[in-house]
């Protein structure tokens, strides 16, 4: 075992041992995935807020379904989820009614509704994308790092007993080389459990929003048959 006087972060990281040395590089890059998520999701979940807003203020406006949906299918990836789940059905109710000349309600709305439903789902697989690997490596990096502060802390000891006198001193470096790795491991963890949490709560109220949606648009369509 090298012992080294320096305690700097630097100097401990370069100390320890290789297998610490790629356990904590396997963590660096599980944080860096983390925060990209973090930042790419935060500006999303922001993004399908304020479309979702803007679309509900202009359906709720009272103007014409129609050309409400000529002005979304023109423009269909900047209107955001629920404008394209409502272009989904609305395309298909007016399907429908070419097509169906009897006049059967549920026959008519049972297109509308497996479109909503199936543009729905694709919506919220989007919106819930990478947010599986946050809550892996907020539950995995902590022990990620265990395991290199463990390794690090046996190859401390196997080398005070190639020593013929042990002090604090010479086990001081190797231990805190080893405890860099927990520390690591959990300054990967920490910020990803935090925004696992925000950022499913903040799509739940999303996904009541667009199902609350749905349900309204299909009682305004069956009004319309009828």
């Amino acid at each position: 075992m090298q012992v080294s006087n320096d305690m700097s972060l630097i100097s401990l990281v370069t100390h320890a041992s290789l297998p610490v040395q790629l356990i904590m590089l396997l963590l660096l890059a599980i944080s860096i995935m983390s925060w990209t998520y973090i930042f790419a999701k935060r500006l999303a979940i922001k993004r399908a807020h304020s479309q979702t807003r803007r679309f509900e203020d202009d359906f709720w406006s009272g103007g014409d379904l129609s050309m409400l949906q000529q002005a979304v299918a023109s423009r269909r990836d900047e209107q955001g989820a629920l404008a394209r789940i409502f272009d989904a059905g609305m395309t298909e109710f007016l399907k429908a009614r070419r097509t169906n000349t009897n006049g059967d309600v549920n026959t008519i709305l049972d297109g509308p509704r497996r479109a909503m439903r199936a543009a729905y789902q694709r919506e919220m697989d989007s919106l819930e994308s990478h947010l599986n690997f946050l809550a892996s490596a907020g539950s995995v990096s902590p022990y990620i790092g265990l395991l290199g502060t463990v390794w690090g802390i046996m190859h401390a000891f196997i080398g005070l007993s190639n020593m013929q006198q042990a002090t604090l001193a010479s086990v001081a470096p190797g231990i805190a080389e080893a405890l860099i790795a927990t520390a690591i491991g959990l300054f990967a963890a920490i910020p990803a459990v935090v925004a696992y949490n925000r950022y499913t709560h903040d799509i739940d109220r999303l996904s009541i929003r667009f199902d609350s949606f749905v349900d309204e648009f299909l009682n305004i369509l069956q009004r319309q048959v009828r």
